[in-house]
């Protein structure tokens, strides 16, 4: 293609992703003015919980000082800030390079550029898949999810989400290179980055079988070489983070496991999360809190069923299937698996398409609805006393 041509598909795109686009925007304002209310109400700063409190503040640290940082509790754990990703900060450290804006500015500005491009992602993977209506649609329900406003956070929900929808749509598209580019970067971001590698590597290796076996149309000269590349890129970034964590702790290449040891995360299967629910059960109102983590796991489970069942194309299965799974048999930090589980979003695809085939009217009534629940719980859920 020519610079013309491809300037033209880029509008192109921008065009047919506008009212996704716009309706997101729409949601994330309400949120935000939502908690500007709520936050006046209690005499708090909306900008200081978005920018300046829980895991931002850790994020900004990495970014004005680098790595090295730790804190020492009274029961013995460790804290450090090794803990944390470099992407974010690296793009803080730029941010403020760059304009007059801090630390804690420049992350909440990535956090809403990174938003947008994670709303466009999803917009795109879906409308590849279900065409326009139903792209829209999805965008409108992961920006509508109750804990949504953390994609307005300094946060890296929002950056990883952008990196791997569009890595994904890449797979999906055939251009390998650029999907194990987008999926190292996503790996530079937070550790479930390994959930975008795997899926460019299962998405490779069946590209690799159905073209052996004669059942997919033949590609052009090097794409093989392409899907190579794109694996052997793919867990560069995750990978490289790991190692360097080992290296610098002296934990060999395991290290980063030590340092999720000192804030008490690790991965023990579920077995954590499924004492925490159980517990939920000894005593009354906290019983209904347990059943509605009960119901949570088990409309997890069961959207995940319906997306196989829909035949969603491999790269998708099984990006979904390492958050949840990683999301819930995490053993610490019971409070924020709703916000790990943020960047699942093929599993809002089987209610995307419900919501597609409604009127327009029906369907823009349950989407405000919702949008303004949402709105309500997520000030709520900031202004509370513990970290999304």
């Amino acid at each position: 293609m020519t610079d013309l041509e491809t300037s033209a598909a880029g509008r192109g795109a921008l065009r047919r992703a506008a009212p996704a686009l716009l309706g997101y925007a729409a949601v994330r304002a309400l949120g935000l003015l939502a908690l500007a209310l709520w936050s006046a109400a209690r005499d708090k700063s909306a900008y200081t919980l978005l920018t300046a409190r829980w895991d931002s503040l850790w994020y900004t640290r990495v970014a004005e000082l680098g790595y090295g940082y730790e804190v020492r509790l009274p029961g013995g754990d460790v804290h450090s800030n090794l803990a944390f990703f470099p992407l974010l900060p690296w793009l803080e450290r730029l941010g403020a390079a760059v304009s007059p804006l801090s630390y804690a500015d420049a992350g909440f500005v990535v956090s809403l550029l990174a938003s947008l491009a994670a709303a466009w992602g999803i917009f795109a993977v879906t409308e590849w898949m279900y065409g326009r209506r139903a792209g829209v649609c999805a965008v409108l329900l992961w920006a509508v999810l109750p804990v949504g406003v953390v994609q307005s956070m300094a946060y890296s929900e929002s950056l990883f989400t952008a990196l791997a929808a569009w890595s994904l749509y890449a797979v999906l598209t055939g251009r390998w290179v650029t999907a194990g580019v987008l999926a190292a970067l996503a790996g530079l971001t937070r550790p479930v980055g390994l959930a975008v590698a795997a899926a460019v590597w299962v998405a490779a290796i069946a590209a690799h079988v159905r073209g052996r076996d004669g059942a997919a149309p033949e590609r052009p000269r090097g794409d093989a070489a392409r899907r190579v590349l794109g694996m052997l890129l793919a867990p560069l970034g995750a990978a490289g983070y790991v190692l360097w964590v080992g290296h610098r702790t002296g934990g060999g290449p395991l290290g980063y496991l030590d340092v999720q040891a000192g804030w008490r995360n690790g991965f023990d299967g579920g077995a954590a999360f499924a004492r925490f629910v159980a517990g939920k059960f000894t005593s009354f109102p906290s019983a209904l809190a347990g059943v509605g983590l009960v119901v949570g796991v088990a409309a997890l489970v069961w959207l995940y069923v319906v997306c196989v069942r829909q035949r969603q194309p491999l790269a998708l299965l099984v990006y979904a299937g390492f958050v949840i799974a990683l999301a819930l048999c995490a053993s610490s930090y019971f409070g924020s698996k709703p916000r790990l589980l943020l960047p699942a979003f093929p599993l809002l695809l089987p209610l995307a398409l419900a919501l597609a085939r409604l009127r327009t009217s029906r369907s823009a009534l349950v989407v405000g609805g919702v949008a303004v629940a949402s709105a309500v719980y997520g000030a709520f859920w900031l202004n509370g006393s513990g970290p999304p």
